[in-house]
């Protein structure tokens, strides 16, 4: 019988070695193993050993809100390279992350990769397959011929590359062999099997976990309960103990960051809808209320953080809280994905997958929108959402946003128009601009491509930009306004805020008065239509 060490946080650290390249499942603060983190950091600074490690996340690990995750390793000497899907992010007003003050100062490598292509370089690795073919990150940040997603000057292009198969272009990214997964779980019994029963997700424990072990590597597990051997219901194990190296136990993980435990998301009981705190009425809400517009009754929708996650609150207040089934990357399906810090998890949820199970849904474009952020908007319609000059630290990096907007049959980018100090009031169901921003987000050229225009326009997906001020929709000759917020002057509040030319529909319409006014807006959305075999039947 298997039977894995039970250690401490501080022993658990001694089994990682000098160059070792370590992957965490985390998804910032939610299912972060911070305890085992911070052992690997209190031994090094004790020590001076491990040195030279390799850090793998695939989404970022720890915040700043108070899971430091890899800010734990991030120590000259002790973090040589890091590969990442997404770093932790924050308020501007915040200390930065030490691990983005060491990615500025080039005392790093870094890598920043799409979170759903790092799920699957893990299962490639666990395959021993060479890595994964991919049509995410075509002409982004990430294309080797764009940026590699190398994030300061001292990182190598390396890891991604360029192939021609039967005349298409592809991504190869390189599978990367662990050869130390840090994951955590609920509850380990003695003889390693995990479950996550007060999990938000299992984001990808097991795929990491295979990614170590089929290599030869070792799988620490912290936990927050440990259970008698055999005691656990094997329907709920999502780790068996046959991979599971070293159990560190640690009584006051929390379930997320400022959340010790809720049973709502993670799907133990179903709270009611009244619990949730009303939407302020708002620039933001405003915007929000128009990208729900888009939206049809019977759907599945993806969302990100930002503006765009008060959607589903905006469906709830207008009565219509099951009219989509939400899906977002860290894995709950369903219910209502809540806000802030707890962004990547929901209330209420009707599923909890693996995240690299919820990016094959949406890679493969199994869904039907995606409502996203952005940060800047050029002539092309590209769209940066994870890089500012000099303001790095504050952004998140890419997450799932390139896998998500590379199969989204039709995107809605949601935000302000411009960025900086503003004076902008609503009144009388109409706006009122009396100090713009110093900075406009429509700029000649995005700082760095996160979407890209042009292969949308290739692909055939819809995408449209909803504002404070105005609509804007991407189309083959340009980036158009399609509708006007009332009391807007079309030449200076828009098209004299663009760095560059924009279309104007014809007839130009006015966005609904009702968007501008506190009460509700009597929202009904058109029908999802029925897949043609079904409504042959």
């Amino acid at each position: 019988m298997h039977n894995p060490r039970i250690l401490t946080a501080r022993q658990a650290a001694d089994l990682i070695h000098d160059g070792d390249t370590v992957t965490v499942s985390s998804s910032s603060g939610l299912g972060c193993p911070d305890a085992v983190l911070a052992g690997i950091g209190e031994r090094y600074r004790e020590t001076r050993s491990p040195q030279d490690l390799t850090s793998i996340h695939s989404i970022a690990s720890g915040d700043m809100w108070g899971i430091k995750g890899v800010d734990h390793l991030a120590q000259p000497g002790l973090l040589s390279r890091v590969v990442a899907g997404s770093y932790p992010s924050g308020p501007s007003s915040a200390e930065p992350p030490a691990i983005w003050k060491m990615i500025e100062n080039n005392e790093v490598e870094a890598y920043n990769f799409p979170a759903g292509v790092m799920f699957q370089i893990h299962r490639a690795a666990g395959a021993k397959q060479p890595g994964v073919l991919s049509k995410v990150g075509l002409e982004t940040f990430v294309d080797p011929r764009v940026g590699a997603g190398r994030m300061n000057t001292v990182t190598p292009d390396a890891f991604v590359r360029v192939q021609e198969i039967d005349d298409e272009e592809w991504l190869f990214y390189e599978a990367i062999v662990p050869d130390v997964a840090i994951i955590r779980a609920t509850t380990a019994d003695t003889n390693g099997n995990l479950t996550f029963e007060e999990e938000a997700s299992p984001l990808g424990a097991l795929d990491l976990a295979y990614a170590a072990h089929n290599n030869g590597g070792i799988v620490i597990a912290q936990v927050k309960y440990l259970a008698e051997g055999g005691s656990l219901s094997p329907q709920m194990v999502r780790v068996p103990g046959i991979l599971v190296d070293a159990i560190v136990r640690a009584p006051d993980q929390l379930q997320t960051t400022q959340t010790e435990y809720d049973p709502a998301i993670s799907g133990e009981l179903r709270r009611p809808l009244s619990t949730l705190e009303p939407i302020a009425f708002s620039l933001e809400k405003i915007m929000a209320r128009r990208a729900a517009r888009e939206l049809r009754f019977g759907e599945t929708a993806n969302i990100g953080f930002g503006v765009s996650a008060l959607v589903p609150h905006v469906l709830v207040e207008e009565g219509m809280p099951k009219a989509v089934s939400w899906v977002i990357e860290q894995g709950a399906v369903g219910g209502v994905p809540l806000l802030d810090f707890v962004f990547g998890v929901s209330q209420n949820p009707d599923a909890i997958m693996q995240s690299a199970d919820q990016f094959t849904l949406l890679q493969g474009g199994g869904f039907q929108h995606s409502l996203l952020s952005f940060l800047e908007i050029d002539q092309h319609g590209n769209v940066n959402v994870h890089s500012l000059p000099k303001r790095r630290h504050v952004t998140a990096g890419l997450g799932g946003f390139v896998d998500i907007t590379s199969g989204a049959p039709a995107i809605v980018f949601v935000g302000s128009f411009t960025a900086g100090r503003r004076d902008i009031l609503v009144d009388d169901g109409a706006l009122q601009i009396r100090s713009d921003g110093a900075h406009t987000k429509l700029v000649a050229e995005v700082d760095s491509p996160t979407f890209s225009g042009k292969r949308a326009l290739e692909t055939g997906q819809r995408v449209i930009y909803v504002t404070e001020r105005c609509v804007l929709e991407l189309r083959p000759e340009g980036l158009t306004v399609v509708e006007i917020a009332p009391g807007v002057d079309l030449q200076r509040d828009i098209l004299d805020r663009s760095e560059f030319p924009l279309h104007v529909a014809p007839d130009l319409p006015t966005m609904d008065v009702a968007l501008f006014s506190p009460g509700p807006i009597g929202l009904s959305l058109d029908p999802m239509p029925e897949h043609p075999r079904i409504a042959a039947l």
